[in-house]
């Protein structure tokens, strides 16, 4: 017979709801602990099995830490703005909020039969506008600072502006203004409006820039790079075309992004991943004449000591300079390669692209360390103009992109470091010297690549042509959709285009409804069909002016929400400034790797933002990160519907029920790494639980029984024992073991017969965390008439873990020879003297002598010997 998971998990939760076990006091004096998972968005396929993967080990984390005397904040909510949700609106008119609020309901449903110890009071959706009230508040926030490039910080842009009324444009000339653009204090007085938004534009941590953008035609948006994959697998054509676009500024926080990695408890692979997409380099920035003598290339190069091997340049097809520089022979084969080159993603062009095309410009700039050598320009889909300077000098013989290109353009390969070019393969190095590196103005031939990089970056700067420069790879982040399901961005647009953002008391600015959510067919979004809703008068002016149609991404509301939790009521404050003091940084944050770069970036981001302006007061978010491996289906592929390997967790929990499940997930394997689903493997722990539950059961009738009896010392050591591994594996992640721990335990007391009270207890606190349902209900047969949550974790007492014999290792001349039994205070001369007796270290020491005897107590025997 089973154990009655049927009767007993409904119990304890409807139990667990109308206590509210769970909730937590914001306000305690116990010591804190945030346990947080990256919310689900809320999906119409309902969660997988994959799903409480990573919330049982939050769920064990926190009901661990209750039991040791911390108040615990472990909340869950939904990231539920969303394409899918709009794409269904769009074939069926079914409102996103309607779907969004099914789904939810969903996810809510299951998550909660798994008895997960959620503070359910603290929910959240990013879809409500109680919610994205404050995600616009924050994009205001930063929509008027700048980032103060003296302090490394944001500030309000208001100081900017009296800056700019006391002193004029003197300190930024040339640095965030571009060349040309200055003003003085009285000039700033008298620009217009507009001219002074302008202006304001190039140091707003939020500005409006013309870029080009993944457009889907079939959608009616902008796709992120990360999610043209997944449309164009579903059919969805994708092309490349400049649009207006809203850009946040991430790129004057990559140094600290950066930096205060070092301040963060993650796995290794993923501060490589974040430190790669940052991508810092020093290089320098050097301009290549135009042979016309119009004007110059501006390119950035890490390598400069091989400036004398360039023999051709490279734009990006959408550079500005394309259209300017193109002779009237090349027009139209440049501008079809343009077009082909809008059909194709960034990855496409780059990681994908084994066979390098392009098309010459008809144009010629010279080298700027000698003039009288002329290189051809081309355009190629291999540079994008979102990197660098969107051009490159091309030095084949040294890098294989460059050398692919000019093999099949017959272009000139010219070594200019000393080493072998094999055939098909450009040499690189930085090791070596440079050879044919010598002009009238400058030589570096002879000298190594440190050398070669500061003297041609002091001839540069010397003649004026360029500077040395940090660079990152990391990008601006695009900052807008043409989505109506998403945050509406707080901005209107005035008839002379100025923007304006809306005051605090305009918040929440709510999504219009709609009937229709197909595309405007203008490139704006659905929004731009809510007549009505997009004409703004201006309060104090009574001016009239255009909502913004753009809807911000889905990353947004979640690049904050682990505040939200910490005061989800708060209608005046984005967060009391006591809480956010008490309850930040978040110290366990389990999600999937997936999320291992732009999530985290982004929240780490708006979070330093809002750090620097006064709203809260850790420099990072997230304390110690961990990724919860992948679960693959039976046959060890990815689950998916059209592999028919999707495991349903509701069927699960209905067959074995949600102890069985929870368990099983944690005893697949190590927490981070992937592994496959088995039945076998669930039949196997519901086998362990319902063992367990006759631990505590006797006879035919499986009636209750428990004995007040003195345990024996070998029961207290398999108990403390057992007690000091699930805990410790607990705080490790390492929760399979924790669970092989306990099964020994079972089947140590099951062999015995034995039911010791004293014994079984702290036996079933120490499963509680894993098992919670189960263990509640025992634990109230027990005779306890308080939920077991907040009983102590049970202590062990060291004497128990510690075995009467040990075993020694005897080595001869330092290698492994044998092993031994004694007893754990066994003196040197008794452990050496049995170390010599061992049948498998006497051919080794037989009819030899013994020059030195080492015993380290307790671990070793070393006989050191000759002959």
């Amino acid at each position: 017979m089973n154990y009655p998971f049927q009767d007993i998990e409904p119990k304890w939760q409807t139990h667990w709801a109308e206590e509210n076990t769970f909730r937590t006091n914001p306000h305690s004096t116990k010591p804190k602990y945030y346990c947080l998972d990256m919310f689900p968005y809320p999906s119409g396929a309902g969660l997988h099995v994959g799903h409480p993967e990573g919330y049982t080990a939050t769920d064990i984390i926190s009901r661990l830490k209750r039991m040791q005397g911390f108040e615990v904040l472990h909340p869950m909510g939904w990231d539920a703005f969303g394409l899918p949700a709009e794409r269904y609106a769009m074939t069926t008119g079914v409102h996103p909020k309607e779907t969004t609020k099914k789904n939810i309901d969903t996810f809510r449903r299951q998550i909660k039969m798994l008895g997960l110890s959620y503070d359910w009071e603290r929910e959240i959706s990013t879809t409500d506008p109680e919610y994205y009230r404050w995600t616009q508040w924050i994009f205001l926030q930063i929509y008027n600072s700048y980032f103060d490039r003296k302090e490394k910080k944001a500030k309000p842009i208001d100081g900017l502006i009296s800056l700019f009324e006391k002193e004029g444009s003197s300190f930024f000339e040339g640095k965030e203004l571009p060349k040309g653009v200055s003003f003085s204090a009285a000039d700033w007085k008298t620009k217009s409006r507009k001219e002074k938004e302008d202006i304001l534009s190039y140091f707003r941590l939020v500005y409006e820039a013309s870029i080009p953008v993944n457009w889907c035609e079939a959608l009616g948006t902008v796709l992120a790079n990360e999610e043209v994959e997944e449309w164009t697998s579903k059919g969805y054509s994708v092309e490349r075309r400049p649009m207006r676009q809203y850009m946040m500024r991430i790129t004057s926080y990559a140094e600290r992004l950066l930096e205060d990695l070092s301040l963060c408890e993650w796995p290794v692979s993923t501060l490589e991943m974040q430190r790669n997409w940052i991508g810092k380099s020093e290089g320098l920035e050097i301009e290549f004449p135009l042979e016309s003598g119009k004007g110059n290339i501006l390119v950035y190069t890490t390598r400069p000591d091989t400036i004398f091997g360039a023999t051709y340049m490279v734009l990006s097809p959408e550079h500005p300079l394309v259209p300017e520089i193109t002779t009237a022979e090349q027009k139209s084969a440049i501008e079809t390669y343009q077009k082909d080159c809008s059909l194709k993603s960034d990855l496409e062009r780059t990681e994908l692209n084994k066979d390098k095309t392009g098309v010459f410009t008809g144009a010629y700039a010279t080298l700027p360390t000698n003039s009288s050598q002329k290189i051809p320009v081309y355009i190629s889909d291999y540079v994008l103009y979102g990197y660098g300077t969107g051009a490159i000098m091309a030095v084949p013989a040294h890098d294989q992109r460059d050398y692919d290109f000019a093999v099949k353009f017959n272009l000139p390969i010219i070594p200019v470091i000393r080493g072998e070019i094999s055939e098909g393969k450009a040499f690189d190095s930085k090791e070596s010297v440079c050879i044919n590196s010598k002009s009238d103005s400058i030589s570096l031939d002879g000298l190594a690549y440190k050398q070669a990089f500061a003297a041609i970056s002091d001839w540069a700067e010397s003649k004026g042509v360029g500077k040395r420069k940090t660079q990152f790879k990391l990008r601006d982040w695009l900052f807008a959709r043409q989505r109506y399901w998403g945050e509406p961005i707080p901005l209107v647009h005035f008839e002379d285009g100025t923007p304006q953002a809306l005051t605090d008391a305009e918040l929440p600015l709510v999504l219009p409804d709609l009937k229709e959510f197909k595309p405007s067919g203008t490139g704006e979004s659905p929004l731009a069909l809510a007549k009505d809703w997009l004409v703004y008068k201006d309060p104090k002016t009574g001016e009239i002016a255009k909502r913004e149609t753009n809807t911000m991404p889905q990353w947004a509301g979640s690049c904050w929400y682990y505040l939200r939790y910490i005061d989800p009521k708060n209608d005046k404050k984005l967060i009391d400034p006591e809480l956010e003091k008490k309850w930040m940084p978040v110290e366990a944050y389990v999600g999937g790797a997936e999320h291992a770069v732009l999530h985290l970036l982004y929240s780490r981001f708006w979070h330093k933002i809002l750090f620097d302006l006064g709203h809260v007061s850790t420099p990072e978010p997230f304390q110690k990160l961990v990724h919860q491996g992948l679960i693959l289906g039976e046959d060890k592929g990815k689950m998916s519907k059209s592999r028919g390997n999707v495991v349903n967790p509701d069927d699960v929990v209905a067959e074995f029920g949600a102890d069985t499940l929870r368990l099983f997930e944690m005893f697949m394997g190590p927490f981070e790494m992937a592994k496959p689903w088995s039945k076998n493997g669930v039949d196997g722990v519901f086998r362990f639980l319902n063992r367990v539950w006759r631990l505590f059961h006797s006879g035919a009738d499986e009636s209750f029984l428990i004995q007040d009896i003195e345990p024996t010392e070998a029961e207290l050591k398999t108990l403390h024992r057992t007690l000091k591994k699930v805990k410790e594996d607990i705080d490790g992640f390492a929760f399979n073991t924790a669970i092989s721990q306990m099964m020994i335990f079972v089947n140590e007391m099951t062999s015995s017969g034995r039911k010791p009270r004293a014994v079984f207890e702290p036996f079933l606190l120490a499963l509680s965390p894993f098992a919670p349902h189960l263990a509640e209900e025992i634990w109230s047969k027990l005779g306890h008439k308080k939920s077991l949550a907040y009983e102590p974790y049970p202590s062990w007492n060291e004497k128990y873990l510690l075995d009467a014999t040990i075993t020694i290792v005897v080595q001869v001349n330092g290698k492994m020879r044998g092993e031994f039994s004694a007893a754990r205070d066994v003196n040197q001369a008794d452990a050496i003297s049995l170390a010599k007796k061992v049948e498998k270290v006497l051919p080794f020491i037989e009819g030899k002598e013994i020059k030195k005897e080492i015993y380290v107590p307790g671990k070793l025997v070393n006989l050191v010997v000759i002959g």
